[in-house]
């Protein structure tokens, strides 16, 4: 087997193919590759390399695509998959030289040391002026204890300083574990001498440091972001930096990179590094001899490892089980959506003849619907219980005997201050549909932009719902009604509603029905 390196590794990479008796090393650069793909059976890039469609028609016999870094916006996914090509990265391979970097920052930052040597190499000697602060009996907040965060947590203890973090996906337990105190955003806040942000992207995280959080911090606080650029609103910190509720901020990541004349970099207070968080010569090296590693695996033995698509499956097997991975995964996002605290346990309940791997893929895709309300790093059949695991989330599955419909599939999700239970299967027409939410038998279309309510069983509850929506100018395409048994004779039971309408509905009109005593919850889904 021929695996085609069209892009520049690490030689120690090189060597342990060249070690495979069995695997032919074809060594190439992103202007000549192509000449090569007819013969590739495995395809080694990094950056440079864009793997398109185009590309993929020249490689009749590819089965694996390797990536030795962890993003692969250069790579065809979708059309990867559809040709049960894996595609694989090296998540994590540089997870010690960004953790390292950060802690250089927080030193850097303790003791005005950039400053301190721009200063001395100009000719001045201005002790008094570069006195520093020591890190011992300081308080980090980390907001995101993922791998990265998790290794700033470990390093910065040997300083003596505390650790408090905050991570809406991480158990109790897991943090423990760590050493570390789990808090709230705001509460971190109120406490943190120093925070560090090692969050992923989402709508949720982008612009989390803002003139809201400013102001719970602590007067001469210090932010560190080796993460994402976009997870700071610039302008606020440079506001913050100018009232001295700020004391200093450094920062290896930007919004716009690079950052130009950027405000907020005129500040003394303000250290800048250019996106160099995982740039070191341990770490490219780490990534090329990962995916050498998993890609020789791959071709040897069939194990996948880090791959962000779907396994290479026989056509047969993937339409019949197509429909019940939307299923599966909607539910999980479904029941991740209108849930609140930290997951727990997640438990799949099939009814029906679901054979053995059909059922490990579709508790993945469910499992993969929960995580991905909460995390940017993708998580999908190959490595959703990966990402459970290391997050210290139970997961379970249960078999029983048919239900009302042949073939359905239920989804429990338990966080530390409640338990959803979502149930559904798959319509003739193959869309995925909602059965019951928490026993209360509702039935719907699960797409669209869709609206849950529980609420007393009360009169006039539907009517000033609809009036809520129409006034905020949304159109309901969809409303769907149940009931559960009222427990007290006196007492009204609940209710619940799933509503889908044409658009998005906004936080005032959320609001209003908020402001209705009979309405105990509601919560927007986007599906």
């Amino acid at each position: 087997m021929k695996v085609l390196v069209a892009d520049s590794i690490a030689e120690e990479a090189i060597e342990l193919l060249q070690s495979e008796t069995d695997l032919e090393v074809i060594r190439s650069n992103p202007n000549s590759f192509t000449e090569h793909l007819g013969a590739a059976h495995a395809l080694l890039v990094r950056s440079s390399v864009k793997v398109t469609k185009e590309i993929m028609d020249q490689a009749p016999h590819l089965r694996v695509i390797g990536r030795a870094g962890v993003g692969v916006d250069n790579i065809n996914c979708e059309e990867a998959t559809k040709r049960g090509i894996v595609v694989m990265n090296t998540p994590g391979g540089n997870a010690i030289s960004v953790a390292e970097h950060t802690m250089a920052l927080i030193l850097s930052l303790a003791r005005t040391i950039p400053q301190a040597n721009t200063s001395t190499k100009s000719g001045k000697w201005d002790r008094k002026r570069f006195t520093g602060n020591e890190l011992y009996g300081k308080t980090l907040g980390i907001i995101g204890l993922g791998n990265i965060g998790r290794m700033v947590a470990e390093r910065s203890k040997p300083f003596g300083m505390e650790v408090i973090a905050c991570d809406p996906f991480i158990s109790s337990d897991a943090a423990k574990d760590c050493g570390v105190e789990l808090l709230g955003l705001d509460a971190l806040y109120a406490r943190a001498d120093y925070i560090s942000l090692h969050l992923s992207l989402t709508p949720d995280t982008k612009g989390i440091i803002n003139a809201a959080a400013i102001e719970q911090m602590k007067s001469g606080m210090r932010i560190i972001n080796c993460a994402r650029g976009e997870l700071i609103d610039s302008s606020v910190l440079n506001q913050g930096i100018l009232t001295g509720k700020v004391s200093g901020a450094a920062l290896d990541v930007f919004d716009v990179e690079p950052p130009g004349s950027l405000p907020l970099l005129q500040h003394h207070q303000v250290i800048a590094t250019p996106h160099i968080g995982g740039s070191t010569s341990e770490a490219q090296t780490m990534v090329g001899i990962n995916i050498a590693q998993q890609v020789r695996d791959y071709l040897k033995t069939g194990m996948v490892s880090n791959a962000v698509n779907m396994p290479s499956i026989s056509a047969e097997q993937y339409g019949k089980i197509a429909p019940y991975l939307a299923l599966a995964e909607r539910l999980g996002s479904f029941s991740a959506q209108t849930s609140q605290g930290r997951p727990v346990r997640i438990k799949v309940t099939f009814s029906g003849d679901f054979g053995e791997s059909d059922s490990s893929l579709i508790r993945k895709a469910a499992l993969s619907g929960v995580l991905n309300c909460f995390l940017s790093q993708k998580a999908n059949l190959i490595n959703a219980n990966q990402i459970a695991q290391e997050r210290a989330i139970g997961v379970s599955e249960v078999r029983r005997g048919k239900s009302h419909f042949n073939d359905s599939i239920q989804l429990e999700l338990k966080t530390e201050d409640i338990v959803r239970s979502v149930e559904g299967t798959v319509f003739p027409d193959g869309s995925p549909r909602l059965l019951s939410i928490n026993g209360i038998y509702v039935e719907a279309l699960l797409s669209g932009n869709l609206l849950y309510i529980t609420n007393k069983d009360v009169p006039g509850v539907i009517g000033r719902v609809g009036s809520v929506l129409g006034d905020g100018d949304v159109n309901i395409s969809d409303f769907a009604l149940g009931r559960a048994s009222a427990s007290q004779p006196d007492e009204p039971a609940e209710a619940a509603a799933l509503i889908r309408t044409d658009n998005p509905i906004p936080s005032s009109v959320l609001n209003r029905l908020y402001d209705m005593k009979a309405v105990m919850l509601a919560k927007t889904i986007k599906l």
